[in-house]
């Protein structure tokens, strides 16, 4: 993690617990480059060259000890995002070991309470992030919880302010189909990863910024490409 990053990430959230916990969390996160190619890349290469697509438990046990985090820089946005909308419901899909997690948090709490709802399946993953909620004084705004987000979702009926994508690409579009009708008018969708993969992801964005979607959208050129979505209506 670049002196940059660290000092955004302070300037953003202006609190030193939850500064000093994301400093050291995205700094464990920084050395895993090499790591993630080795765990993950012959999945990706067998899916682009086979037409043949890993499963979400597949890939979850590879990356069960990958990081796969929001930059610095995109954690501020989605805090500050989080804070400009007044959110106090957010849901994510991917919450690894909670760094995107706790932005969120952090901005339900400034924004006077509330709550984020993670998902993640590998159990050591969500034991983590648990911890590191708590850690930055954040667990009574956070639940995280265990298994496939299309089931650990499925019940979901009340208004939801803000949706971070951020897990298995095949589960973008699942996901919004799921829970898209129930952002409120002026909420907000972000979904990272949007030129890393390129291809997996061009069905999203473009459904994301068709007519039909009840979306408007458009691609930020921020880290890896993040989408941004605001639910039209009144």
């Amino acid at each position: 993690m670049r002196p940059h990053d660290a000092e955004s990430i302070g300037v953003a959230i202006g609190d030193p617990k939850v500064t000093a916990v994301l400093r050291r969390l995205h700094g464990e996160a920084a050395g895993q480059g090499l790591k993630i190619v080795r765990a993950l890349a012959p999945v990706f290469a067998r899916g682009y060259f086979q037409r043949k697509t890993a499963g979400w438990a597949e890939l979850s046990r590879r990356a069960k000890d990958l990081y796969l985090p929001l930059s610095p820089e995109q954690g501020a946005f989605c805090y500050l995002t989080a804070r400009a909308i007044g959110a106090r419901r957010i849901v994510e899909f991917g919450t690894s070991f909670g760094i995107s997690t706790i932005y969120f948090a952090a901005a339900i709490r400034d924004n006077g309470g509330g709550q984020v709802i993670g998902t993640e399946m590998v159990p050591e993953k969500v034991a983590k992030a648990r911890q590191n909620l708590a850690d930055a004084g954040l667990a009574e705004f956070a639940e995280i919880r265990e298994g496939d987000a299309l089931v650990t979702l499925k019940d979901e009926k009340e208004p939801i302010d803000l949706i971070l994508l951020d897990g298995w690409k095949d589960g973008y579009m699942p996901m919004i189909r799921m829970l898209g009708p129930l952002v409120r008018p002026g909420g907000v969708v972000l979904a990272d990863n949007i030129f890393t993969f390129k291809r997996d992801l061009r069905p999203y964005v473009e459904h994301m910024q068709g007519a039909g979607s009840g979306f408007r959208s458009t691609t930020l050129h921020l880290a890896d490409g993040l989408e941004y979505s605001v639910k039209q209506g009144q």
